[in-house]
């Protein structure tokens, strides 16, 4: 990749965009599959596709729509992301944040996350939320490689606050107000698109890994970066390989958003409504 070109490429879409929406995203949601219902009683809706848009990346991994849906919702300019791009899509790490370089170049100034993800702690189960307090990056991979060494200064990212307090105690009052059991704990992240073995999810228990998941990192990685505060949700989908019971399949993973959507959707909107005034 040649990373000289990586910037005047996202001015390139930021341009495109601007020629095509009227409100300019705030707030970047992206959701995982299943939660798509979130987008419901949005206003001022524009739905581009990612293939669309220069030199994005494209999503293919199944449950993600590649959509982008620009709006309002509770009153708060958004832009909602139905999909996400992974490193084992095959994407270059650098072009799995593009999209984050881009929406930050309209303006975003936070990024809330889910992921669907399997339960490393024992005391979690199918159904359960957790917000995110930190990440293990175990992807073996940085999106910042050739990107950050091209500004002047600030090239080396502080990744000591990843997660906004901010947000995150705005989450804590919404999971209250809605009588939600909100978990908390730490994800670790893998490339994915193998789940893992016993042997390492027990190794990540060790490590201090509440979740595993294979996304969200890169993201988060790329907002801090950017400026942007991040809020991120971990959708416990199944129990991790060494307290499943038989194989693991994506098909459970869906099933499992698709039966917690209605509490997870809830809770987006409560967060999203709170936002107006943070």
């Amino acid at each position: 990749m040649d990373f000289s070109s990586y910037f005047p490429r996202v001015e390139e879409a930021v341009s495109w965009l601007e020629q095509r929406i009227s409100i300019k995203p705030r707030v970047v949601v992206v959701l995982s599959g299943g939660l798509g219902a979130f987008a419901d009683g949005m206003t001022d809706v524009v739905e581009v596709s990612a293939a669309d848009i220069p030199h994005f990346p494209t999503a293919s991994a199944e449950g993600h729509s590649g959509k982008l849906l620009f709006g309002r919702k509770e009153g708060v300019p958004i832009v909602v992301l139905q999909g996400r791009y992974h490193y084992y899509e095959g994407h270059a790490p650098q072009m799995v944040v593009f999209p984050y370089f881009v929406l930050a170049g309209l303006g975003a100034q936070e990024l809330i996350t889910t992921n669907a993800v399997g339960g490393v702690n024992s005391d979690f189960a199918p159904g359960d939320i957790m917000l995110v307090t930190d990440h293990i990056n175990m992807m073996g991979i940085n999106p910042l490689i050739g990107i950050a060494i091209q500004r002047a200064t600030d090239q080396f990212t502080s990744m000591t606050d990843a997660y906004s307090a901010e947000l995150s105690e705005i989450a804590r009052e919404a999971a209250k107000r809605l009588k939600i059991d909100l978990k908390e704990g730490v994800y670790l992240a893998t490339s994915g698109p193998s789940y893992e073995t016993k042997a390492e999810v027990a190794a990540f228990r060790q490590m201090g890994a509440d979740a595993v998941g294979m996304s969200t990192v890169p993201a988060v990685i790329a907002a801090n970066f950017l400026g942007l505060r991040v809020l991120t949700f971990s959708c416990i989908a199944n129990p991790a390989a060494d307290l499943h019971e038989g194989k693991m399949s994506h098909q459970e993973v869906l099933d499992a958003m698709n039966a917690m959507a209605p509490k997870m959707v809830a809770l987006l909107q409560g967060v999203v409504g709170e936002m107006e005034t943070a």
